[in-house]
Order: structure tokens, then C-alpha cells, then sequence
């Protein structure tokens, strides 16, 4: 067996340095590599993207008819519950420019465009409402769709998908040259059309938790995107507004700051809250799951839960017991979410279990006797159908035969058609059998009349029945 090699106490401290200054190498080559990678200074133009965005502020003309089409077309998709016909409406919807307007303004202490974009977001807001408004109003369907309400109740993903959607269109905004397909997708992803559309849905049909839910959803979107935007902006180090008085533009500064910090404010807590609310459904949600309807004892009819009065609701077919009751509380503590939530079990007795039992059983029983009846009329109808169909090809057969000879015999003849009807005296009822002919337009009145009688004549004969009633 070969010795091992002993490394000297002077060759063991050359290869520590020696791995110490890979190590080091290689991380400068990592952090090297990734800094080329993330860094949008290099392609930002910061001046370009301050002009585009001011351009796109801007609320007259054009873009005031863009946008109530585009609530149209979104209130529509929303009616009829049409993806496809919503996503369509967010993508020519011009709301973006006044948010973005606001996120920037903010960052380089510009007072003015601050103001023209709250005044052109406020005018876009109140048209895109009472456009939706107006349409729901004079709409037949006004029934709640899928699609409306989603649009009432926000959530800790759209929290997320409007603080990462304002970073995409900022970023996007921000490069030289154009990316059209960020600045769409992000459209869509934000989707700040329907919450206005669901707001005027509220209004036309007087649905007050309807018209706040909604209104509530676009506001944090919008807040979200704009403070997306101021910290892009901030980060990126985009130029600020330069004034000619020193103490004027301190005192524009302090107040860009001031309204900064007023906007995080509830923005944070709205954040807050929601992020709550969310986490407090994912544990209720589990909790009725892993501790009720796994379990075979508990008979479960329907459940309720609500966040902010901290309850829920839990209605049993059968009947739950002290200690289940105890139990149910205990397993509470469980879910950290859902510690104080006030739990509300209503439950039916042993007896009346049992005869929601026996009800059910036939219940079930009739079910089955009446498909069997069903799937009996049915073979009964198929074997009729294909017998009337025989005889309905015959009858057409002839028919054609009998038209084709009136054609012949009668020039003027345009059409013909037959069939019986059923005449009734009030007494008695009598099948007719009825032909209506067209005649050509310029034969006269006097000679349809006489045409009429010879054809009657005529049909009696080849179809061979007592009498024909031509019209």
C-alpha cells in the first residue's frame, strides 16, 4: 500500500491561499456576470421616458373615445361572462398613462405633471364609470356573472400582480426603443378596466357592497403601479425638476415627499389587511377540510366564514355533540390564522338525521324508478321517430313528384306548398287539407283567381282526396 503524501505546514497554508483566491474569483465572476445581467441603467433613457410618459397623460379627443369603447367592449365581456372579450378591452384601454404620470411625478418632484395626472386619472375614472354605468343601465341582462364578481373582493395576488405589473411597464417603458408586449401584457395582468366596469355595475343595479368592492380593487391597483413607478424611478435616478428658486423648489420637494408618504401610508396597511384576509381563507379553507370533511362522523350542509367580524359558521345534518363541539375549538388553535375566530356550530338531532336519512333513501329510489320510465319512452319515441320518418319520405317523395307536374301543367306557378291544418267550430274539430300557391307577379288578379280553381281541381285529382283548399 503506497504511503500518503504529508503536506508541509508551508505547502498546507499555499494551497488555503490558493483556494481562498478561487473562491474569491469565481464569486467577483458570478457577481460580475449577474450585474451585466439585472443592470437596465445602460439602456435607460431616462429623458425619452419622461417625455413619453407626459405625452401619454393627456385625456382629449381621441383617447376619450378609445376609452369608452373600451368600457363598452369590457362591460359586454363582463355581461356574458367573456374572458376573451374583456382581456380585449384592457389592451386598447389608455388608463395606464395618468397612473404612470402620478409614480413619476412623484419621483422627480414635478408639481405640475403631478396635478395633470390626477386631474386626467380623476376625468378617465368618472367617464369609464358612468359609461359602464350607462350601458348596465339600459342593458336586458343584468344578472351577476363570474366575471362581475371577481371583481369585488381584492386580494394578496392582486396586491402582488399590481406592484410587479408597475415594475414591468415602468422597466419596459424605460429602455430605449419600444416594448410593446410588456406594455400589453401588463395591461391585461393589472386589468384596471373591470373593477371600473364592476363599479358602474354596482351603481345601475344599486348594489352598494358591489360598487365599494370594486372601487376598492382599482384603487390599490392603482396606488400599487404608481408607487411601482416612483420606485423605479427613484432607483434608476431619474433627473429631477429644476427650479430656478431655491426655496420653491424645497418647498415642492417637501410636499411631492409629504403626499409620498401619505399614499404609503394606507398603502401599507391596505397591504397589511389584505395579506391577512388572504391567509385568513387559506386556513379556514383548510381547516374545513382537514378537520371536518375528512372526518366520516360529521355530516357537514354548508359553512361561512368572515374575516372581519372573525367567524364562521358551520351547519351540520347531523347531530355534533359537546365534546365534538370541544373539539372542533380545540383544533382552532391549530391554524394561527383563525386563533379567535368565533366558531358558530348549528346541528339537527339523532332523530332528524335519521329521517333526512330515510327521506333521501327514497328519494333515491324515485330517481331511479322515473330514469327507468324516461329510458322506456325514450326507445318508445326512437321507434316512432324512424316510423314517421318512413312515411314522411314518402310522402315528400310524392310531393315532389306532384309539384313537379304542377309546374308543368301551370307555367305561371311560382310555388306550391301543402299541409293539413286543423279547423274547429267549437264543437268539433276537422283536418283540411291545404295548398298555397304563389303565382307569377304580373298575372292578373282575375286569372290567379281562375288558376286557383284549376289548379284545386287538378290537386284533388293526383292526390287523390275528396276536397283541396288552395289559397
Amino acid at each position: 500500500m503506497a504511503e500518503e503524501t504529508k503536506l508541509t505546514p508551508e505547502e498546507e497554508k499555499a494551497l488555503a491561499t490558493d483556494i481562498k483566491k478561487d473562491a474569491k474569483g469565481l464569486f467577483k465572476s458570478v457577481t460580475t456576470f449577474l450585474s451585466e445581467l439585472l443592470d437596465i441603467r445602460g439602456e435607460t433613457d431616462k429623458d425619452q421616458t419622461i417625455d413619453d410618459i407626459k405625452k401619454d397623460i393627456a385625456f382629449k379627443g381621441h383617447t376619450a373615445w378609445i376609452l369608452i369603447f373600451a368600457v363598452f367592449i369590457a362591460s359586454i365581456g363582463l355581461n356574458v361572462s367573456s374572458t376573451a372579450v374583456v382581456i380585449g378591452a384592457m389592451l386598447i384601454s389608455p388608463l395606464m398613462g395618468p397612473i404612470l404620470g402620478i409614480g413619476l411625478s412623484l419621483a422627480i418632484y414635478d408639481i405640475d405633471t403631478l396635478k395633470r395626472s390626477l386631474v386626467n386619472l380623476g376625468v378617465m375614472v368618472g367617464l369609464s364609470v358612468f359609461t359602464a354605468w350607462l350601458y348596465f343601465y339600459v342593458s336586458p341582462l343584468t344578472e351577476l356573472t363570474p366575471e362581475l364578481e371577481a371583481r369585488t373582493s381584492p386580494n394578496i395576488l392582486d396586491v402582488f400582480v399590481a406592484i410587479f405589473g408597475g415594475l414591468a411597464l415602468i422597466v419596459a417603458r424605460s429602455k430605449k426603443g419600444t416594448m410593446a408586449s410588456v406594455i400589453f401584457g401588463v395591461a391585461i395582468a393589472t386589468a384596471l378596466m373591470p373593477p371600473l366596469c364592476t363599479v358602474g355595475y354596482g351603481l345601475a343595479v344599486g348594489d352598494l357592497d358591489f360598487f365599494l368592492g370594486a372601487l376598492y380593487l382599482f384603487i390599490i391597483n392603482t396606488i400599487f403601479i404608481a408607487l411601482a413607478t416612483f420606485g423605479v424611478a427613484k432607483i434608476l435616478a431619474f433627473p429631477l425638476v429644476k427650479y430656478a428658486n431655491e426655496k420653491k423648489r424645497n418647498r415642492i420637494k417637501w410636499t411631492v415627499i409629504v403626499i409620498a408618504v401619505l399614499v404609503m401610508i394606507p398603502a401599507s396597511k391596505t397591504f397589511y389587511n389584505v395579506w391577512k384576509e388572504t391567509n385568513f381563507n387559506v386556513d379556514a379553507k383548510q381547516y374545513v377540510k382537514n378537520e371536518i370533511k375528512s372526518n366520516d362522523a360529521l355530516q357537514l350542509l354548508e359553512y361561512d366564514y368572515d374575516f372581519e367580524m372573525k367567524m364562521m359558521h358551520l351547519s351540520f345534518y347531523n347531530e355534533v355533540t359537546p365534546a365534538t363541539k370541544s373539539d372542533l375549538l380545540n383544533e382552532l388553535k391549530g391554524y394561527p390564522n383563525l386563533v379567535g375566530v368565533n366558531l358558530k356550530i348549528k346541528s339537527s338531532n339523532t332523530g332528524n338525521f335519521e329521517l333526512v336519512k330515510d327521506l333521501l333513501e327514497e328519494k333515491r329510489i324515485e330517481v331511479k324508478r322515473q330514469r327507468e320510465e324516461i329510458v322506456e319512452l325514450e326507445g318508445k319515441i326512437e321507434v316512432l321517430e324512424e316510423q314517421v320518418a318512413v312515411q314522411t319520405g314518402q310522402k315528400a317523395l310524392d310531393f315532389l313528384t306532384i309539384s313537379k307536374d304542377a309546374k308543368i301543367n301551370f307555367s305561371d306557378l311560382k310555388n306550391i306548398s301543402f299541409s293539413k291544418e286543423l279547423k274547429s267550430n267549437f264543437k268539433k274539430i276537422d283536418t283540411l287539407p291545404v295548398a298555397r300557391a304563389t303565382w307569377n307577379s304580373k298575372l292578373a288578379d282575375s286569372l290567379a283567381s281562375i288558376r286557383n280553381k284549376k289548379l284545386t281541381i287538378w290537386l284533388a285529382k293526383e292526390m287523390k282526396l275528396d276536397t283541396v283548399y288552395v289559397k
